[in-house]
């Protein structure tokens, strides 16, 4: 398994697709709204595929289904972060923590095998990554510093055990499908259940549809485009270079949250550039 040209830039359009979907979750102010929003287009798209492109094999299915809680409990924790914390300090430091745990685990347990280049590469990006978080937003905002640690965690999580089902599944894009198709009810279901009050939870929805299902079909071709990546290349790579979409993340915040965006920020951010170009070449 290599990270090729192709994988390389299909993974890197994904954070790009990321970094947009997330900027729409952190700017719709009910964190359950924009959820139940992101996961509607979650199902819409998982009852399509599953009919296109069929059921994976029997073995992946443990693996989807363990994906599906561990993606529902990332979404509710992720626009909670947000709810409490800078979306350019939020999201570098979920997003780097995840690049460090995939990269371990990966290694210790799944038998990965990464040269020094891509070691010292892996490194460096989850370092900055998670510098940048520190350069960045409310000083002593520690609900949002803990909730993204816990996004981050769940993201490592539901990374590793898609990079081990998707291999197991016979159709990396039916595995797909069928796992949009089961958060995608599970999201909804949960966010109704902890809404405070179900008549402003459905305002709440009618209100931001329109960026909420703009953020969904980012975020589900952003996904897609990971896991199909997981089955090619080794998941800590895979992993480094999806996060990339934090770099994007000090720009957004700057832009459209008016977040500061300083020298140390876009010193971090070239530092993260040279750790994507060591796993290139390596």
């Amino acid at each position: 398994m290599t990270l090729t040209l192709t994988v390389t830039a299909v993974v890197l359009f994904a954070a790009v697709l990321h970094s947009g979907w997330n900027a729409i979750a952190k700017a719709i102010p009910d964190r359950l709204a924009a959820s139940t929003l992101i996961a509607l287009v979650y199902l819409v798209s998982g009852i399509a595929g599953s009919l296109v492109f069929g059921a994976p094999l029997e073995a992946s299915w443990p693996f989807i289904a363990a994906s599906a809680c561990l993606q529902t409990m990332y979404m509710i924790l992720l626009t909670a972060s947000y709810k409490h914390g800078d979306f350019s300090q939020v999201y570098p430091l979920a997003r780097g923590l995840a690049v460090l745990v995939v990269a371990a685990v990966a290694m210790t347990f799944l038998a990965e095998q990464l040269n020094l280049m891509q070691l010292a590469g892996v490194a460096v990006v989850a370092g900055s990554l998670l510098s940048l978080s520190l350069t960045g937003g409310r000083a002593g905002n520690r609900k949002g510093s803990l909730f993204a640690v816990l996004t981050g965690l769940s993201i490592a999580a539901y990374t590793l055990v898609d990079g081990v089902g998707v291999r197991l599944s016979g159709e990396p894009l039916g595995y797909v499908a069928w796992l949009f198709l089961l958060q995608g009810a599970m999201i909804p279901m949960l966010c109704w259940w902890l809404a405070p009050s179900r008549g402003g939870f459905v305002i709440e929805v009618r209100a931001h549809w329109k960026p909420g299902l703009l953020g969904g079909l980012m975020s589900m071709l952003a996904y897609a485009a990971v896991v199909w990546a997981q089955s090619l290349a080794p998941l800590a790579l895979v992993s480094a270079l999806r996060e990339t979409s934090v770099l994007l993340a000090g720009v957004i915040g700057a832009v459209f949250f008016s977040e500061r965006f300083s020298k140390v920020r876009m010193g971090l951010t070239a530092a993260a550039v040279c750790g994507i170009v060591a796993l290139q070449l390596g």
